[in-house]
């Protein structure tokens, strides 16, 4: 059976996934975002029924994995057992195939993919693994998007940060009123952090899983150790639990910062119990098309500075699997 985290990243999705990871019936590694990074090539591949088609999916499939900063230890993608293994020609086969593998060679009875934008694809996910698991995990969008603004993914201004957020979360709550409580379970990063015990112990009960006290010890394990080591990004994970690292946006955020945020996504804040601090239920002002034009180019103006300042190793591991996305699409432009 498939665990599957949704949400949006920035919100503690390591933490808990290395948590989750210390539990010896779950496997959970650092994810290679297979849907995210190549459900949108996916018509370079043609029909999928045929054979040839299907392989090079499977091997591209297999070397994004391969190629992942933090490495799945141990574990070697025989291209035609991953074929063998899935039960339609499909990417969310694919995807589940090798993730059945990850969890075998671990010793691990189920896996957890903790890549947050599979919240885009439920639909194709939830056909294919009618019996998945969800786990949502949210955190307040405007300490969300101090984190993104430091960050070297994402985007950068607060606008477009509500945005995708918004965006996200809507379809996390979207499924959730769709599913049973036995199939989706919301996680607060609030809770996560500021009582780790009883909000995991609670997970673990949905999950079906034993609850131990080393779920706690994660920053302690080579896990977390890999993933700190490939990656600014990741850097908190090797300490505790941080218990205090909320509600940050009302000492770093600016009044106009909040204002759009709370203009964009003040309905999905709602939503999710989070409250609204400068922009009332009802009150609501449209961005002019020239105001959102200076928002997006301010955005792009501050991606392409904190690109100049990304460490070059950490750069490297991030080219070698764009270079593989770059090599699929180069490689369509020549068939064609």
């Amino acid at each position: 059976m498939g665990f599957l985290m949704i949400g949006t990243q920035r919100s503690g999705s390591n933490l808990l996934r290395l948590m989750l990871n210390q539990v010896s019936e779950i496997a959970a590694p650092h994810p290679p975002h297979i849907l995210q990074r190549l459900m949108p090539l996916l018509s370079m591949y043609g029909n999928l029924e045929h054979i040839e088609s299907f392989q090079l999916l499977v091997d591209d499939v297999c070397r994004l994995v391969e190629l992942n900063p933090v490495p799945w230890e141990g574990v070697h993608l025989d291209r035609a057992d991953v074929a063998r293994r899935c039960r339609e020609r499909s990417l969310v086969a694919v995807f589940c195939a090798v993730y059945d593998i990850l969890a075998e060679t671990w010793g691990a009875k189920q896996w957890c993919c903790k890549s947050l934008a599979n919240v885009m694809y439920l639909p194709e996910i939830n056909a294919y693994l009618p019996d998945a698991k969800y786990i949502y995990l949210h955190r307040d969008g405007r300490d969300v998007a101090l984190s993104f603004q430091k960050a070297v993914v994402g985007e950068k201004h607060i606008f477009n940060i509500a945005q995708n957020w918004a965006k996200a979360q809507r379809l996390a709550i979207q499924m959730r009123d769709r599913l049973s409580t036995d199939q989706f379970y919301s996680v607060s990063y609030e809770n996560l952090t500021s009582d780790p015990e009883t909000t995991l112990q609670g997970l673990c009960g949905f999950l079906q899983v034993e609850y131990t006290p080393a779920m706690l010890d994660f920053h302690e394990s080579s896990e977390a150790s890999n993933a700190a080591a490939s990656s600014a990004l990741w850097g908190n994970v090797t300490k505790p639990v941080i218990k205090d690292n909320t509600k940050k946006f009302l000492k770093h955020a600016t009044d106009e910062e909040i204002m759009i945020f709370e203009l964009v996504a003040g309905d999905v804040l709602d939503a999710l119990g989070y409250e609204r601090v400068k922009i009332a239920q009802g009150e609501a002002i449209e961005f002019t098309k020239q105001a959102i034009k200076n928002f997006n180019q301010i955005n792009q103006n501050l991606k392409e500075d904190i690109l100049q300042q990304i460490d070059p190793e950490d750069l490297k591991r991030r080219d070698v699997q764009a270079n593989l996305l770059q090599e699929i699409q180069i490689r369509n432009v020549v068939a064609a």
